[in-house]
């Protein structure tokens, strides 16, 4: 039996937590095998049938995560994302128990992506250019003064990369994962998928 699968919303998602999954130490987790399925119906799919998806997986694995986006899910207007977890948290205890959760990402993925690592300029294409990142986009309204992120980070995201003519690609995603400190970023999303891969795979003591 495998320690987890995961049920991500789209590519760019399934390469973020891959990324973070290799780096079992900078978690603060054991090594974990794991499997990471798309579904084609992307974050309104995870919402309405993310939860039957994942049942089907019950017998080989030990825990699961489904991780979607708030914006864009179906839901975001008529549910708060308290709301939405706690509903398909409950859906998910009948099969799997404490082992499985809903991470949500609020607004998007790309939420994960901004912090003051130098990784980022790199990764975006923006190292030694001039201006720096940041300060294009304040020059461009992306980000506000005094602010650590951009208010629309996905489109933030994608305005960055098409200056600097870097292909829009999951790739992109999987590096910033993989290089970025994972101690830097705030988002509560991210910092409640540590904490759920700290409870159930702790780091083995000698």
């Amino acid at each position: 039996m495998k320690d987890l699968v995961v049920l991500a919303a789209d590519k760019d998602l399934e390469f973020t937590v891959k990324g973070i999954f290799a780096r079992a130490d900078a978690i603060g987790i054991r090594p974990i095998e794991a499997d990471v399925y798309v579904n084609p119906n992307h974050d309104a799919g995870c919402v309405s049938r993310g939860v039957e998806l994942l049942n089907q997986f019950r017998s080989g694995y030990r825990h699961s995560l489904l991780i979607f986006d708030y914006e864009g899910c179906g839901k975001d207007k008529d549910a708060s994302l308290d709301e939405l977890k706690k509903a398909l948290n409950e859906q998910l205890h009948y099969s799997w128990g404490e082992n499985a959760k809903t991470i949500i990402l609020h607004p998007e993925l790309e939420i994960w992506v901004w912090s003051d690592s130098p990784h980022v300029e790199e990764v975006l294409g923006w190292k030694d250019k001039n201006p720096k990142l940041r300060d294009w986009l304040l020059d461009k309204g992306w980000l506000q003064e005094g602010c650590l992120k951009p208010l629309r980070p996905k489109e933030a995201f994608e305005a960055a990369i098409r200056e600097a003519r870097v292909p829009k690609s999951a790739s992109l995603f999987h590096q910033l994962a993989r290089k970025v400190s994972l101690q830097r970023c705030t988002d509560p999303a991210f910092r409640e998928l540590k904490t759920v891969l700290k409870t159930w795979f702790p780091k083995k003591t000698l």
